[in-house]
C-alpha cells in the first residue's frame, strides 16, 4: 500500500478538472456500493444459502449467450439505415 503523499500524488497525475476531491468522492462513492453489494450478498447467503457451482455455471452460461446474442447484433448491418 503507497503511502498517503504518494497515493495524493498518483492522483494528482491521472485526474482532470474534477480534481483530487472529486476523484476521491468518486471513489468513496465506489467503495461505498461494493460494500453495500457485499451485505447484500450476505443477506442473500443467510436467507437462500450458498449458491452451487450448478446455479453459478448456468448464470455464466446465460450471460454467455446474451454477450454472444449482443455481437451477433453488432455484427450484422442494420437494416433500413
Amino acid at each position: 500500500m503507497h503511502a498517503p503523499e504518494e497515493l495524493v500524488e498518483s492522483i494528482k497525475a491521472r485526474v482532470d478538472t474534477r480534481g483530487v476531491s472529486g476523484y476521491i468522492a468518486a471513489a468513496a462513492a465506489l467503495q461505498d456500493a461494493m460494500n453495500r453489494l457485499r451485505e447484500l450478498a450476505e443477506r442473500l447467503v443467510e436467507e437462500h444459502g450458498d449458491v452451487t457451482d450448478e446455479e453459478q455455471q448456468a448464470a455464466l452460461d446465460r450471460i454467455a449467450a446474451i454477450d454472444g446474442r449482443h455481437d451477433e447484433q453488432r455484427a450484422s448491418p442494420d437494416v433500413g439505415a
